[in-house]
């Protein structure tokens, strides 16, 4: 067995508030991981800045590795954990932004990150989209990471699947009222690919959006490990078999029975 202890975390995030909410992110770290271990821990899509920043991102974003990072890496050394989070990224060219995922590892260093590919709106106007997948190998297993709207597209998390991904991180903006697609997604995600996913879902509003939270760890039959279904700060916990990944693959054959050369549309522009 491969027993992992997974938290998906959801906060309100201040907007524009950079040291305010990686405090918040720090006690809650703090509070999740004081009293039992952790593995790997999962905070929303931009929760050091909030979602609506518009032009503010220009001066929000931040290198990575940078103040967030370190700051989260001293947390995830201390406890001896994985963490995951999102936030707004400055490239080399400072004009470039990004939507990045972060996932920093139990010694505290950088592990990987993801820019995300599938923008939704005003997203557009303010990052880069990203152009590759991304899949890390960890002590536990195979970790993908994804962000928000990507998890509404299939091919996002085939092409994880299709790399060893055997658990899919989603941190996310998800907007309301659009609950019963955001569960939708992650049972879908999990069924068909046969993973484990761990999605952690902001709550509050920002200027003209309300998110609801929702976060859940789902397992590789759609089994719901964890739900946070109330509108309130927490987390959830679950401990999973990351080895179910393989007995369920094996039993299906959902990768082994693809026929690749019948899906040639499927990389076409609409």
């Amino acid at each position: 067995m491969r027993e992992v202890t997974i938290a998906v975390a959801q906060m309100v995030p201040q907007l524009g508030k950079v040291p305010e909410n990686l405090k918040r992110m720090g006690e809650m770290v703090d509070e999740i991981c004081r009293t039992q271990k952790i593995d790997i821990l999962v905070f929303p899509e931009l929760v050091t800045t909030g979602y609506e920043c518009g032009v503010q991102f220009t001066d929000l974003a931040e290198r990575v590795p940078g103040p967030s990072v370190n700051y989260l890496a001293q947390r995830a050394a201390d406890y001896e954990t994985y963490i995951a989070f999102g936030m707004a990224e400055k490239a080399k060219v400072e004009t470039v932004l990004y939507d990045t995922a972060v996932l920093i590892d139990p010694s505290g260093e950088l592990a990987a990150t993801y820019h995300k590919i599938h923008l939704k709106g005003e997203e557009r106007l303010a990052f880069r989209p990203g152009f590759r997948n991304t899949v890390v190998e960890t002590k536990y297993g195979q970790i993908g990471l994804l962000l928000g709207w990507d998890l509404a597209f299939p091919e996002a998390a085939r092409c994880l699947t299709l790399q060893g991904m055997e658990l899919l991180c989603v941190c996310a903006n998800w907007e309301s009222p659009h609950s019963a697609e955001w569960r939708a997604y992650l049972a879908a995600r999990a069924f068909e690919n046969a993973i484990f996913v761990a999605a952690a879902n902001r709550l509050g509003e920002d200027y003209t959006i309300s998110f609801f939270g929702d976060s859940q760890i789902i397992g590789p039959r759609g089994e719901v490990y964890a739900s946070f279904e109330e509108k309130a700060e927490g987390f959830r916990v679950a401990k999973v078999d990351l080895d179910e990944v393989k007995k369920y693959r094996e039993e299906l054959q959902i990768l082994q029975c693809r026929q690749p050369q019948a899906y040639r549309e499927i990389v076409k522009m609409y």
